[in-house]
């Protein structure tokens, strides 16, 4: 699971699909509607959040509108909570690193979105979040997150 952190708009149509549903699989869980996932690092600012379930319908929003840009057919009734102007503090250092990982899988996966996001030097947030300085967060798998 990766609640992406990084706008939606940079994501290819594979990436947008699966966070749409992997962020519904989130509400489900924020819920207490599923057994899996349960104990997902992702999940921890969403449950830190005053109302995680507005805070994942914000993010859900954020994918909606992407999708509505791009003509697709996302099911907004999905999205069981009414969002929230509640903002979650997200670091720098997650952000960029999200945007390395991204970039690698566009550069695998569909090399016309890369060629876009080369030209980006700083990516935009999903609105949900507000951006302070910081390192990677330390529940990111695979990241010394020491320095």
């Amino acid at each position: 699971m990766r609640l992406w952190t990084v706008h939606p708009q940079y994501l290819d149509p594979q990436g947008l699909v699966a966070l749409w549903r992997e962020a519904l699989l989130a509400q489900r869980v924020l819920e207490g509607k599923t057994r899996g996932y349960r104990n997902h690092p992702q999940l921890l600012r969403f449950r830190s959040a005053p109302d995680p379930l507005a805070a994942i319908a914000t993010f859900l929003q954020a994918i909606a509108a992407e999708a509505l840009v791009r003509r697709y057919a996302f099911d907004s009734s999905r999205i069981l909570a009414a969002p929230t102007t509640d903002t979650i503090e997200e670091t720098e250092g997650q952000l960029l690193f999200e945007w390395q990982h991204l970039r690698a899988k566009l550069a695998q996966r569909t090399p016309l979105w890369y060629r876009r996001a080369e030209q980006c030097e700083r990516p935009e947030a999903n609105p949900l979040f507000t951006i302070l300085p910081g390192p990677v967060r330390p529940w990111e798998k695979g990241v010394a997150t020491g320095k």
